[in-house]
């Protein structure tokens, strides 16, 4: 299968400035606004020309953008499996990590990831309400295209 194109310049920027706006609502940090800085100005204007990107292969691209609250948090650019086709992503990155429910920072642990997922929730919708595909989008698709 020919390898598609990730999706252009202009939504990834799109992409990124709603993410920031969401997850930072006073403005980002330096450290987030320079990886946005570092994807605006990457030569070429492609995905892979860009080193500000974590890669898993030429199917997934994500940018370490964190919050308020949490460093970690990701926007991933992900081809969907077995299709031409990408969609973005808010990577909570905070599912791989477990916490004793008798540890003291459990509760805190647990209401950070409750945040960090209604946060995900948010950004996804706003994306989609711009016309960027999320991997939700491409799901309620494929269900409609089923029905008729």
């Amino acid at each position: 299968m020919t390898r598609t194109e990730p999706p252009p310049p202009d939504a990834v920027h799109r992409a990124i400035e709603t993410y920031l706006g969401l997850a930072y609502p006073a403005g980002p940090p330096p450290r987030a606004a320079s990886l946005a800085d570092a994807v605006r100005l990457s030569p070429g204007g492609s995905l892979d020309d860009c080193t500000a990107f974590e890669r898993d292969g030429d199917a997934r691209f994500a940018l370490r953008l964190g919050n308020q609250a949490y460093p970690h948090m990701k926007l991933v650019i992900e081809r969907l499996p077995g299709r031409d086709a990408w969609f973005f992503r808010a990577d909570t990155h905070d599912q791989h990590v477990t916490i004793d429910p008798s540890d003291p920072d459990h509760p805190a642990f647990q209401e950070l990831m409750a945040r960090n997922r209604a946060l995900a929730a948010a950004i996804e919708s706003a994306w989609e309400l711009d016309g960027l595909d999320t991997f939700r989008a491409f799901l309620r698709r494929d269900l409609e295209a089923r029905r008729t």
